[in-house]
């Protein structure tokens, strides 16, 4: 965003007469002003952080083992498919809660303020093939400082995709609704890869040392992954190794599928606006708040969804507030609203079913040459009236 409020860009630049950018509603006074409520937004939320907070992400630690051994019992021991069913499920769910809820949150150093050095960004590990290190450069600063600007964020698209029409379309492209699918099934080792940076490496500026002692943290993750489910796991299990191995990879593979869904429904959907790196030349703090509305989209649904989901059905919350305790996010939510219908911005959210229809539309459709950004929602005008 430029500071001078005559060199704000009036429409998104390269968009369609359907995408004005909102920021040009903004001046810069309203922009300074909207940072002070946002900021006190957090501060609030941080002041009466406590004992409720910490029983929260201690009770989602214990309910991810309870689930995880009744899971791993009930495949084992149980004589019956719907046992084996329900156990599959139950290691599913587990594996969800761990990458979603406890994992991702704890290492964006959302419970750092407990100064527990179990339930620390700092020495939190999951069960993923990204190693926390690689991870939190890509996504706690990468994405996360650079959200959705073109040629910066490389998680728009992760540098597979085409998924906004401003990108230079490739032959390659063509392929992309095939591989979305297996990417969708394997999300933990596409992100895992897309870690390590391959445009930095092509351009020579990561180092071969670098390259070498990532890629060996990766491995490293990557075979404690596969000696605990595919060989340690059914090894154990004796002569029901088969029932346990089906079972340990159908249960990633769902964990793959959610996260996936999850993520690409939270940044890749219609409502959401992207940004060239021109757009944001001497960016205040309120011109990244704008930004982090504009670029992310909540996803509508039960607490049960918002828990499973890591609590990114609140992404647009999740943005302005990457270091907030997930379960914050509802309570803030009607803070977020109300600075948006004041201030003439749009608060991106919709059904699952609609958020990720959009995102597979765009996935088809720009996978061929051409295409034009999709109208933008207008400025929030409050909850809509059940009638």
């Amino acid at each position: 965003m430029a500071t001078a409020e005559a060199d704000r860009p009036t429409r998104m630049e390269g968009d369609d007469e359907h995408v004005q950018s909102p920021l040009a509603r903004l001046t810069d006074e309203q922009i300074q002003a909207l940072a002070r409520e946002f900021d006190a937004v957090h501060d609030e939320v941080f002041a009466e952080l406590g004992d409720r907070d910490r029983r929260y992400i201690q009770s989602m630690i214990e309910m991810h083992r309870r689930l995880a051994v009744m899971g791993r019992i009930l495949i084992w021991a149980g004589k019956y498919r719907p046992a084996q069913v329900v156990g599959t499920a139950a290691l599913s769910l587990a594996k969800i809660l761990e990458n979603m809820e406890i994992g991702h949150n704890v290492m964006h150093g959302q419970w750092d303020w407990m100064n527990d050095p179990y339930i620390h960004s700092s020495t939190w590990d999951w069960d993923s093939a990204s190693t926390p290190e690689a991870w939190k450069h890509s996504h706690n600063y990468v994405h996360h400082t650079y959200t959705n600007i073109r040629g910066k964020d490389r998680d728009l698209g992760y540098e597979i995709m085409r998924i906004d029409p401003r990108q230079p379309w490739h032959p390659v492209y063509l392929a992309q609704p095939v591989y979305n699918l297996i990417l969708a099934a394997f999300f933990e080792w596409g992100v895992a890869a897309h870690d390590l940076d391959f445009e930095a490496i092509r351009k020579g500026e990561k180092s071969k040392q670098q390259l070498k002692q990532e890629l060996k943290g990766m491995w490293g993750k990557a075979r404690r992954q596969i000696v605990k489910d595919y060989i340690a796991y059914p090894a154990l299990s004796g002569r029901h190794w088969k029932r346990v191995l089906a079972a340990n990879f159908t249960s990633n593979i769902v964990r793959n599928v959610w996260a996936y869904a999850i993520i690409f429904c939270g940044h890749f959907p219609d409502q959401t606006y992207t940004f060239s790196q021109q757009e944001v030349e001497g960016e205040t703090r309120g011109g990244w708040y704008v930004r982090q509305l504009l670029g992310a989209a909540n996803i509508e649904g039960s607490p049960l969804f918002h828990v499973v989901s890591g609590n990114l059905g609140y992404q647009v919350e999740h943005h302005l507030f990457p270091d907030m305790p997930s379960s914050r996010y509802a309570e803030i939510a009607p803070k977020v609203k109300d600075i948006c219908e004041r201030y003439g911005l749009p608060y991106n959210t919709g059904p699952f079913s609609q958020q990720l229809g959009m995102v597979q539309r765009t996935i088809l459709r720009l996978a061929l040459p051409g295409g034009k950004a999709r109208p933008k929602p207008g400025p929030y005008r409050g909850e809509r009236s059940a009638g």
